[in-house]
């Protein structure tokens, strides 16, 4: 049995449940909505992810024997409200953006709607989920972008908990990269692994051609040689007397890394290894590799850069309260209005303005209730960038697990050719395109 994800929550989602219980307001019919109000760090576009981990997570929002014993016992909630918990299923919808999209300040990246009690529980998930997995998504398209036709490879693991790790894995290949060093993220989710040795491999040998040889009769001369444990000079010839001119690559995760690549390049060329690879590593993140791009370097191996989301580990997303249906049924929008902090109520259908297939505007349609939703037919030069995600409270699979996967990635690389040129700078700047808002009845 899968572990409930139930108490992955704060405790004051529970406590408004409890009090939405005793004053009957917990089962209004609610719309919330998930978006953030900036791109961290001045970055010019985000790439949503954790979606299809978020539905496989929903699936396992039960109050066990487990949960709510310690709810009792902690006395967190009233008994009324355990009761209550003790069968609660989430019973609403879910529509958003398909994992792997760009989003942009405003843009509505998941509505959830239900009852109050329905979805106000679900709040601290669905951001930890997508505010982790986002912020490393964006990195890794970044990181991408700079790469450009060279391979990337995910080798952050030790520089996160062991559960962010996969999850860090899962979104860097949606967003681009080509491997995962993770070998549970290539289980859980398809990914394809890579890696071979460490510098303790040369260090536990006598010699570093001893290194190579047992690595070389192990793997074949397809591998790739850690060249920079002793003197690279060195270590460069070591490696073509051991692996001759057909080894695969070597791999440089040390020193100036423009200079030192174009040295081995000339090095491997003088030797006859004119097909033998180059890999570099060393904290690298968009901006070195971006350095990197007139360097004679194969591929690429970033760690702590993308699994932290190159400086902003967090996609700042929040969850609000947008519209709900009064006393009488009739529907009211309501909307935070704090100087900073304000959000912008209604329910939201949204859309991608294109022109010869290029983005310029996010446009976001409001409306205070369902009658008045936008058609996407009302604007045939954009696309429509929501979907069903949650029907009646049960989650759609085709956007769970590996299948789930290899669609965000494929979803994300095809709409980052929509971006404008200016999208694809790495300086600070403001997003790539604005995000208008238009009321319903003017749309």
């Amino acid at each position: 049995m899968r572990a409930s994800t139930a108490l992955m929550t704060d405790r004051y989602e529970l406590t408004m449940l409890d009090a939405a219980l005793r004053d009957g307001t917990a089962h209004r019919h609610c719309v919330f909505e998930l978006f953030a109000r900036r791109l961290s760090g001045g970055r010019r576009f985000g790439v949503v992810g954790g979606t299809g981990r978020l539905l496989e997570l929903l699936r396992d929002f039960r109050f066990a024997d487990d949960e709510l014993r310690f709810l009792r016992d902690e006395s967190v909630v009233s008994a009324e409200a355990v009761a209550y918990l003790e069968n609660y299923r989430f019973g609403g919808s879910i529509t958003g953006y398909r994992e792997g999209e760009l989003y942009f300040p405003g843009s509505p990246i998941l509505t959830v709607e239900g009852s109050f009690a329905d979805a106000v529980i679900l709040e601290t998930l669905a951001l930890s989920v997508l505010n982790h997995d986002s912020a490393v998504a964006t990195a890794a398209s970044r990181m991408s972008i700079a790469a450009g036709d060279r391979p990337l490879a995910e080798m952050g693991s030790r520089r996160a908990g062991e559960s962010s790790a996969v999850s860090a894995a899962r979104a860097a290949y949606i967003a681009g990269f080509d491997a995962t060093s993770n070998l549970e993220a290539g289980r859980r989710w398809g990914i394809p692994t890579m890696g071979t040795a460490a510098h303790s491999w040369t260090l536990l040998h006598d010699s570093e051609a001893d290194a190579f040889r047992a690595q070389v009769d192990a793997l074949g001369t397809d591998t790739t040689l850690l060249i920079d444990t002793y003197d690279i000079e060195q270590g460069v010839k070591t490696a073509i007397d051991v692996a001759g001119t057909s080894l695969g690559g070597v791999r440089i995760d040390s020193g100036d890394l423009p200079t030192v690549a174009a040295t081995v390049r000339a090095q491997l060329d003088s030797l006859g290894a004119t097909n033998t690879r180059i890999t570099v590593t060393s904290d690298l993140d968009e901006f070195a590799i971006a350095a990197l791009a007139a360097s004679p370097v194969d591929a690429y191996g970033v760690g702590t850069s993308v699994v932290t989301g190159s400086g902003y580990p967090t996609a700042s997303m929040v969850y609000k309260l947008v519209a709900r249906q009064d006393d009488a049924g009739g529907w009211v929008a309501v909307a935070k209005s704090a100087e900073g902090k304000g959000s912008q109520g209604g329910r939201k259908t949204a859309f991608r303005s294109l022109e010869n297939g290029v983005a310029t505007q996010e446009l976001v349609v409001v409306s205070d209730g369902f009658e008045s939703l936008a058609d996407p037919s009302q604007h045939p030069d954009a696309r429509p960038l929501q979907v069903p995600l949650v029907i009646g409270g049960e989650p759609v699979a085709d956007y769970e697990g590996t299948r789930g996967v290899a669609a965000a990635r494929e979803h994300h690389l095809r709409v980052r050719e929509e971006l404008p040129l200016r999208a694809l700078a790495l300086s600070r700047s403001d997003p790539a395109i604005p995000t208008v808002y238009r009321d319903a009845a003017d749309a």
